[in-house]
């Protein structure tokens, strides 16, 4: 039987990406409220109880209301936003976590997706930690740049509305050092202390690259940054949607474009080593709202119905990204 799935809040930035990727399956049917009704609660409620699965790309608050209304026990739930990252009974929406967890997201009734920030540390850092590399107690720093649409619609209106010629080419944010990230990662990597977590966001529209250094002397003896490297491969040796870069031996020639996969929903991880200062550099780039939000909406979509993930091919090339509406 062909499953019937609904996006609540299809007109966002990760609901629209999930619609278009979605528009073409035959092996689904999407459930679709009429403009009219979009913000109807009992319309919302009505459609949220029909379908077999529903996929919530909502602000956090919205979210939480919209699991409220669901009644119907059959109703499976892929929650995109923040609201359950971290909750009781809700399974963590990272496939490539550890061993077992694309099986707990394929019998899940409520799966939560994971922050498009969060899914480049953890792809980084829990590998190292379940490794005995990287200890839970280590002082973390975690930098990253994203694309504006990181910032939904206030960001795609900044950069591409009538004010776009004085949007900001670059700004760091949270300042506070308490991101809404910060627990899922601690959590989920299983750290003892919160890291350290710097964002930013850049004038363009969508990819992130996300960096973290780490000093050899403060890791257990004999850990090097091939190790770690070995480590990381090991983890994702046949994983569709993440690669690893070979380790360069000229790493200075090397380039980050956080717009390199855009359009797909696949995440590159790379170690770089300057062993004289025991120095090394653990990095992922991903497209924000590929891998990081409506890409994993749909890679946990495709466990949930029994299939085996899809690898979202880049859509308009390495640096273009889709051209997705501004919302209205």
């Amino acid at each position: 039987m062909t499953s019937l799935v609904f996006i609540d809040g299809d007109q966002g930035t990760t609901g629209l990406q999930v619609r278009e990727w979605l528009a073409d399956r035959t092996d689904l049917r999407l459930l679709q409220l009429p403009a009219d009704q979009r913000k109807s609660t009992a319309h919302r409620a009505e459609a949220l109880n029909d379908c077999d699965i529903a996929l919530l790309c909502l602000p956090d608050e919205a979210a939480r209301e919209a699991v409220a209304l669901v009644r119907r026990p059959g109703v499976r739930v892929i929650d995109a936003s923040s609201a359950h990252r971290t909750a009781p009974g809700w399974v963590y929406g990272l496939p490539e976590l550890e061993a077992g967890q694309a099986e707990r997201i394929a019998h899940a009734r409520r799966v939560s997706n994971p922050g498009c920030y969060p899914t480049g540390a953890l792809a980084l850092l829990r590998p190292l930690i379940d490794a005995g590399l990287l200890p839970p107690d280590y002082p973390l720093a975690i930098h990253a740049v994203s694309g504006y649409s990181g910032r939904g619609r206030a960001g795609l209106l900044d950069h591409e509305g009538a004010a776009a010629a004085t949007a900001v080419p670059l700004q760091v944010y949270g300042l506070g050092l308490h991101h809404k990230h910060v627990p899922e990662i601690q959590q989920h990597a299983g750290l003892a202390h919160a890291p350290v977590f710097v964002p930013a966001y850049g004038h363009y529209r969508q990819g992130i690259v996300l960096t973290i250094a780490l000093h050899l002397r403060l890791l257990p003896a004999g850990v090097t940054a091939r190790s770690l490297h070995a480590a990381l491969q090991a983890r994702y040796q046949g994983q569709p949607c993440i690669e690893l870069q070979p380790m360069e031996e000229d790493a200075d020639a090397q380039r980050l474009d956080p717009r390199a996969l855009n359009g797909s929903n696949r995440m590159r991880l790379a170690v770089f080593g300057q062993p004289q200062e025991q120095q090394v550099l653990l990095t992922a780039v991903f497209d924000n709202l590929g891998k990081g939000a409506a890409g994993a909406a749909v890679q946990n979509l495709d466990l949930m119905l029994g299939l085996q993930p899809m690898l979202q091919p880049l859509l308009h090339g390495s640096t273009n990204p889709s051209r997705i509406p501004l919302p209205l």
